[in-house]
């Protein structure tokens, strides 16, 4: 089975490779949407997700660039600098879906390197 983690920062790192940086956001989401389904993966691109408040379902209430297999959102940005509020974005994104795993990819830089220009988040909600 492959590891699905290991596969998305492979694919994100084949999208950058072949675009390079300085594309719009939307550029980078279509193409590795593009690569992880050339790897075999279910993805589905700017997913609306629904959200509980005090037992009231709000519809389509934030929008996911990708969710792969079900099991895996990829949060992108394509900005000079990640601020914190993208790495939070991520983890509520997480906490409100219930999913396990999610990645921040940043494509907006030379090369992708983890902890500058990706990272990985593991739910714990």
């Amino acid at each position: 089975m492959k590891d699905i983690g290991y596969e998305i920062i492979g694919a994100a790192m084949e999208v950058h490779n072949v675009l390079g940086p300085g594309l719009l956001e939307n550029a980078y989401r279509l193409a590795l949407l593009q690569e992880l389904k050339l790897r075999g993966f279910n993805v589905k691109s700017e997913v609306m997700i629904d959200i509980t408040y005090k037992e009231v379902i709000i519809p389509n209430a934030y929008r996911a660039d990708l969710i792969v297999d079900d099991r895996v959102i990829v949060e992108l940005k394509a900005v000079t600098e990640l601020k914190p509020l993208s790495h939070m974005q991520l983890l509520t994104y997480l906490k409100i879906t219930g999913l396990k795993l999610g990645f921040l990819i940043n494509f907006n830089t030379k090369s992708l390197v983890y902890g500058k220009s990706f990272f990985r988040y593991v739910n714990n909600y």
